[in-house]
């Protein structure tokens, strides 16, 4: 079978997400740049892998895959030998389904908005706005209080084990968080989280440092 490409961008938090899928995996794949500034991901040789106009998309053989998670899923079932299992053997499925969904539908909207205005404006020459930064600060304190809760009783979101779900975080708290949230939302607020605690490690940043 054909190796593996990546059709991205290393500044896009959802191309990240597979890079880490793909480093946990310990696979090798080709990086096919995508100069989404110049807006390559809106014409037609891009639209014809992803008719959404979105990074990143994953060939593989004749596979042609887009949305991230759906990636990293395909990438965990289709190499489940290697590197990081990425899931909970021996476990019930539940939790690693009901965690990934949270990630996806709780957590990222209010921590891509803050990257949006704490990283991605700043980068283009735009002014953030405090009133938005301040709105999902306080949704994400709401998240990681919920967070907090469940990483007391269990070492890692879904299981015991390092999973998908922990992965799925990691872009959005790696690139965008910085110094500023992660005192302030994380070691201040939510020790099991930020792994300061050793009952539970939540270290989804050392993963990708």
């Amino acid at each position: 079978m054909a190796g593996i490409k990546v059709h991205g961008s290393v500044f896009s938090t959802a191309t990240q997400r597979v890079f880490a899928s793909l480093y946990e995996k310990e696979l090798e794949y080709e990086l096919v740049p995508v100069d989404m500034k110049a807006g390559e991901h809106k014409k037609e040789a891009f639209l014809s892998l992803n008719p959404f106009g979105q990074v990143p998309v994953l060939e593989h053989g004749d596979q042609k895959l887009f949305e991230s998670r759906a990636i990293t899923q395909y990438i965990a079932q289709e190499f489940p030998d290697k590197g990081t299992q990425l899931a909970c053997p021996g476990k019930p499925i539940a939790p690693l389904l009901v965690w990934k969904e949270v990630e996806a539908l709780q957590f990222d909207p209010p921590s891509s908005k803050l990257n949006w205005e704490l990283v991605y404006k700043p980068m283009f020459g735009m002014t953030t706005d405090p009133a938005a930064v301040e709105e999902n600060e306080a949704k994400l304190s709401k998240i990681l209080d919920v967070y907090e809760a469940r990483l007391s009783q269990s070492k890692y979101l879904a299981c015991d084990s390092f999973t998908l779900v922990d992965l799925h975080h990691l872009p959005n708290i790696n690139f965008g968080f910085g110094d500023r949230l992660s005192r302030k939302l994380f070691d201040a607020t939510a020790p099991h989280v930020s792994g300061h605690n050793g009952q539970a490690e939540f270290q989804l940043p050392d993963r990708l440092g």
